[in-house]
């Protein structure tokens, strides 16, 4: 399943290093996610993203407004 991690980041111009900061999450993981190099993300780790994001889950899934 895609993920718009970066798209939302980008869009918020963030960098993967001010995403980490922000949620506590690897920049390493942040890339292996943004670039489909990992299936197997932790609900935790998608939920601090989304929080260190601003936006929801459902907007990390599906194409809504950020």
């Amino acid at each position: 399943m895609a993920m718009r991690i970066k798209e939302i980041r980008e869009a918020k111009g963030m960098t993967q290093e001010e995403l980490e900061n922000k949620s506590g999450i690897s920049r390493q993981t942040i890339s292996a996610i943004e670039n489909g190099k990992t299936n197997n993300v932790k609900s935790g780790t998608l939920i601090a993203l989304a929080e260190a994001l601003g936006t929801t889950l459902d907007a990390i899934f599906f194409d809504e407004a950020v």
